[in-house]
């Protein structure tokens, strides 16, 4: 079990990874189609679009947060 403060990164950390992973392959279908390795081109899609999406998600979410409750009245 994780501490409390810890939740901001282990927030981003699984968010990145689910949008990273569901992208990445989304991606490698459409710009490559089904082929032999498409699980293995999937996965080092997904290694890299991780790499960049934890830091994203980690530096935009608590932006994206304020910016939701602004739009809904509860900010």
């Amino acid at each position: 079990m994780f501490a409390p403060r810890f939740q901001p990164v282990l927030f981003a950390f699984i968010m990145s990874g689910f949008m990273a992973f569901l992208m990445s392959g989304i991606l490698t279908f459409i710009n490559l189609g089904w082929f032999a390795e498409f699980f293995s081109a999937w996965l080092k899609a997904y290694l890299y679009a991780h790499v960049c999406a934890f830091p994203l998600v980690f530096i935009f979410a608590p932006l994206s947060r304020k910016l939701a409750a602004k739009l809904t009245g509860q900010g």
